[in-house]
């Protein structure tokens, strides 16, 4: 695991409600990488596997 930030999705303040957001992976090696989602007092990593 190198630690580099590979993308930031999103990186704004929005108002309370459900979003969607599209991650294109294509110009990522095959590999597995690791995203953090924080949201209000919420803060979760979670682990994607990127095979090509």
């Amino acid at each position: 695991v190198l630690g580099k930030e590979v993308a930031t999705l999103v990186n704004e303040e929005r108002a309370p409600g459900t979003y969607e957001v599209t991650f294109d992976a294509g110009n990522l090696a095959s590999g597995v990488y690791f995203y953090k989602l924080q949201s209000g007092g919420m803060s979760d990593i979670k682990k994607l596997v990127v095979m090509k």
